[in-house]
């Protein structure tokens, strides 16, 4: 069925786009009718429009806290056509129906505050949205455009299919609404609220896959909202899929995490397998490339700094990259990395930003927790060994201990004059990391440094490093054991330095 549209009543907060969109409705011979902020703004555009009040015979009262909430508005939205009681009733009460609703509701998350909860935006919306049989209710400036288009090509009617998916539409946003209020309305009672409602919306790439070809996968975002991903621009390649956005998303973060210097990170399913800091972007990748280059393959490459000739060089000299990830690009190196990495997705991003909660989803829920962040810095370790470390040792130790948090657990990472030499994640056992840390390092780790994201309940561990040649070590300490592994660190001469803090990934 098609509904022909004869009146509208149009009460926004946004009035971008509204001029235009009131002028085409009257243009097509449609009625409009508005509370007094937006006929004003219509008024100004030269449209004619019929104030609410003369609808209500009612002035705005409360300070605009009571506009749109009486009989002759609600009464001619939620009316069913259909009914002949209901009909019955309009015409003994006077009231005429709309065929569209125009509410975009106050901008709550960006002004929080109590005359910011709308009451009367959200009950237009719901009650258009439930009588969508009957009434159209656009809730977006984004539905502007294609709701005139389809009103011009069908003799000025609304399909059932707009009409539902725009009620969809409006449902969603009251419920955002209503999440966004729920979560001021707690404020810093605690860190974790008892309530924490959900609203999101599927984003509008086609992601390839999920984990693996036969999973659908998407990306879903907070209703009416925007992250760093919405600002990113893909130059080149084929869809990303569930993993590219998920190993691409821990890439962007290490690289914003380590500091001004151009930094480069590769990531492989989720964990780094190289990075390294330098005096230029170049040698930053091909530092971090060398750590297990083997293991870059099909990886991720992420780098703070506008990608110019030099590294695209590198790059291009260097193993197929599923995708590369920069803040920027020097004119014309876009082109020459498509020209020989075609198949490379090549993205432009700007800076990630920080989540309030990070959840994890379980069986019939979620676990929910701050997110992942260091809070400890040097000034807050303690060496604890005879020997302490050197001004470069610190500065590896530094680094590799802001690795090492982004690192899947057990979780060792070696680092030799600003660059990770081996990284070892995953395993079961802590010795085990830090042998396979060893074995990629391959004797560059000498005179450098280890970090453990959690404590060596055993020396093997030291043991194991010491081997490797490092000359210091940093991890949280607080084990039963640690009498015996700072006594080992000791015997090997290795500087030890505990941070009080454990940086457990999983």
């Amino acid at each position: 069925m098609r509904t022909k549209l004869r009146r509208a009543l149009l009460s926004v907060w946004d009035k971008g786009g509204l001029d235009e969109f009131a002028r085409a409705l009257h243009e097509m011979g449609v009625e409009l009718v508005s509370s007094s902020n937006t006929a004003a703004a219509i008024v100004a555009a030269g449209v004619p429009v019929t104030p609410l009040s003369e609808v209500t015979g009612f002035p705005e009262i409360l300070g605009h806290r009571v506009v749109t909430l009486h009989p002759r508005v609600h009464g001619g939205l939620l009316a069913d056509l259909g009914n002949p009681a209901h009909l019955a009733d309009l015409e003994t009460h006077g009231i005429a129906p709309f065929e569209l609703v125009v509410s975009n509701l106050y901008p709550f998350r960006d002004r929080p505050g109590i005359e910011t909860i709308d009451i009367g935006g959200p009950a237009l919306t719901r009650a258009s949205a439930k009588n969508h049989e009957w009434v159209t209710i656009v809730t977006a400036i984004e539905q502007y455009e294609p709701l005139i288009a389809e009103l011009r090509a069908n003799d000025g009617t609304v399909g059932d299919d707009t009409r539902r998916a725009f009620a969809i539409e409006a449902f969603a946003r009251t419920a955002a609404y209503d999440a966004a209020v729920v979560e001021w309305m707690q404020g810093d009672e605690a860190l974790l609220p008892k309530h924490l409602v959900l609203a999101l919306e599927r984003t509008d790439e086609q992601l390839r896959y999920g984990e693996n070809p036969h999973q659908q996968a998407a990306r879903y975002r907070r209703v009416a909202t925007t992250s760093w991903w919405d600002g990113v621009v893909q130059h080149s390649g084929v869809a990303l899929s569930y993993l590219n956005f998920y190993d691409t998303d821990a890439a962007w973060k290490i690289v914003h995490d380590l500091g001004s210097q151009p930094t480069c990170a590769i990531i492989k399913h989720a964990n780094p397998c190289g990075v390294a800091v330098a005096g230029d972007l170049a040698t930053a990748y091909e530092r971090a490339l060398a750590c297990d280059e083997q293991s870059a393959f099909g990886g991720i490459v992420a780098v703070n700094r506008p990608l110019d000739d030099a590294t695209i060089t590198a790059m291009v000299a260097g193993p197929q990259a599923d995708v590369v990830i920069a803040p920027g690009y020097e004119p014309g190196t876009v082109d020459a990395l498509i020209k020989r990495r075609k198949n490379t997705r090549i993205l432009e991003a700007p800076t990630p930003g920080a989540e309030a909660l990070d959840l994890r989803q379980i069986s019939g829920g979620f676990l929910v927790q701050e997110p992942h962040h260091f809070e400890s810095g040097r000034d807050e370790w303690k060496v604890v060994t005879r020997a302490a470390p050197t001004d470069e040792q610190w500065r590896d130790l530094q680094l590799a201990w802001r690795i090492c948090g982004h690192v899947k657990s057990n979780a060792v990472v070696l680092v030799k004059d600003g660059q990770a030499v081996g990284i070892g994640a995953g395993q079961q056992k802590r010795v085990d990391s830090t042998e396979i840390a060893a074995k990629k390092a391959a004797g560059r780790a000498d005179g450098g440094a280890c970090a453990s994201d959690a404590f060596y309940p055993f020396p093997d561990g030291v043991e194991a490093a010491g081997a490797a040649g490092v000359a210091a070590i940093v991890q949280p300490g607080g084990a039963m054991g640690d009498g015996a592994v700072i006594e080992m660190a000791d015997e090997m001469g290795i500087a030890m330095v505990f941070t009080g803090e454990r940086h457990f990934l999983h």
